[in-house]
Formats: structure tokens, sequence, C-alpha cells
């Protein structure tokens, strides 16, 4: 079942589009919580909990690419799951990590979280993953959306460890000077 037909089933509130979402993105939803918690009953409630907020805001909204629509969910119910169960007690301190590392990156005064939440700053992110090459997307977005290790993405590419490393410490350097040119006082 394609996203079209999954997203009429959430406009006839139709209850197959919870197993349909659940066949289809239950698995990718599942290891983004999973990145972010490191607790397999958390991150299976994450994602249960995302089949809920879909289906609340399914309709009004008519996402246009589904999968992305359910992650993004995923990971800001894991995100503040994580806040709620204590931060170095689950996950090991792997996304004070992650948010540590782009802080040099975001504007002055502002956490990590209240800084990615604007919609400006947002905007301007984008526009600048737009700019990368496709290999360079997908390590920034494997590593800070999906929260994956540097291990864990050298493997999926087939590369270095210290490659990936140096790569994202590039292209952390090529985003700040981005967002300062952009007028982002950071």
């Amino acid at each position: 079942m394609d996203d079209r037909e999954i997203i009429n089933l959430f406009y006839a509130r139709s209850e197959g589009a919870i197993q349909a979402v659940s066949d289809r993105y239950g698995g990718y939803c599942y290891a983004i919580s999973f990145a972010i918690l490191g607790d397999r009953e958390d991150a299976l409630e994450c994602v249960n909990d995302t089949w809920l907020r879909a289906w609340n805001a399914i309709p009004p909204a008519k996402p246009e690419k589904l999968g992305i629509y359910l992650g993004k969910i995923t990971r800001n119910l894991s995100l503040n799951r994580l806040k709620h169960n204590g931060a170095k007690k689950r996950g090991g301190g792997r996304v004070e990590l992650l948010l540590s590392e782009l802080e040099d990156c975001l504007p002055a005064g502002e956490s990590v979280e209240s800084a990615l939440a604007d919609a400006e700053l947002k905007e301007v992110l984008e526009n600048w993953l737009r700019g990368q090459s496709m290999e360079k997307r997908g390590i920034f977005l494997r590593r800070y959306f999906l929260v994956r290790s540097v291990g864990e993405i050298a493997r999926e590419y087939g590369d270095s460890e210290s490659r990936i490393t140096s790569i994202l410490h590039r292209m952390r350097k090529d985003l700040k000077q981005y967002l300062e040119k952009e007028g982002i006082t950071l």
C-alpha cells in the first residue's frame, strides 16, 4: 500500500490506517526511537504513540511524505521521553553528545532544541542541506536526525570512522559559516 492510500485510510477514519503505517513504517520509526532511547520497551511505546499522534493529526494534516512525517513525530516523542527518563540514565548520553557537537552552529543564547524549533533557522538549515552532496546530506542526517553513531554510519557507507568524523567536522564548520553569512548570530 502506498502513502496516498494510507493517508486516504486516515481520512476515512479506517482503523486499517494504523495497521498500514505499522506494516510500512514500523521498523523505520522503531529504529529512530531505539537509537535515541536505547530501550526496547520505551522505543515501542514511542512508536505506538506515533500512530496515535498521526491518527489525531490526519486529517486535517495531509503530509506530502508520510515516512518523513512519521519519523519526525517519532523523533520528537523519543526526545521528550529521553528528557523525561533522565538523559544520562537512558541513551547513555548519546543525544547530548550530538547536541553538543552542534552547539557551535547555533544562535547565541539558545538551546539546541529551541533553536531547531525556530522556523527561520529551520529554513536556513534546509537550504544548506540542499546544497550538500547526497552523500554528505545522508551522513549529516544519519548522525543528527537518526542519531546514528559514527561507526554505524561508516559501516553503512563502507568507509572508515575517521573519514566520517572528518566529513562531519567539515560540515559543522561549513554550517557555522553558512549561518553567519545568512545573518544568524552565533
